[in-house]
């Protein structure tokens, strides 16, 4: 069983636990009660105003230069002229390298591959894939739509009779 009991001379609870064959006598609570607490004085109006005009003036710092936003689509178009003016292949070549290695060891393990036959393998794989993109963007642009859809590429590869 526990009680509280005050202490007179401190003025502060005792936590009293009794048990059939001991008596504990503990000191106060290591947290005061709500109770217990003495109210805070409040501040005035004027300590208010200096209160709060010192925090926003602490607050409000002048900021390092802020980021340029551009509007969207406008990274977009620029990065459309950046590749359209480049000649330089876009897909990685050691990626591209391994792909076709992987692919090429279904056939036969002792394949050797010359980098030249590399480079126009990779060569025809970007301008396939650049001529399907066109054809599908022309789908969808006659659908309406300026979003390439996976509808778009099916119906390119069907006229053109790949599957």
């Amino acid at each position: 069983m526990v009680r509280t009991l005050q202490d007179k001379k401190l003025k502060k609870p005792l936590v009293v636990a009794s048990t059939p064959k001991k008596k504990l006598l503990l000191e106060s609570p290591p947290f005061p009660s709500p109770a217990e607490e003495t109210p805070e004085a409040t501040p005035t109006t004027s300590e208010k105003r200096k209160k709060s005009t010192s925090f926003y003036k602490k607050k409000r710092r002048t900021p390092g230069k802020r980021k340029l936003r551009f509007r969207p689509g406008t990274v977009a178009l620029r990065e459309i002229r950046h590749f359209q003016r480049g000649t330089n292949l876009l897909i990685p070549k050691l990626p591209f390298s391994r792909l076709v290695r992987e692919i090429l060891v279904g056939f036969r393990k002792d394949f050797r591959v010359q980098s030249l036959a590399l480079m126009a393998l990779q060569e025809a794989a970007e301008c396939y894939i650049v001529g399907l993109l066109e054809m599908a963007n022309l789908c969808s642009i006659h659908a309406k739509r300026v979003t390439i859809y996976p509808q778009d590429l099916k119906l390119v590869r069907r006229i053109r009779g790949l599957n």
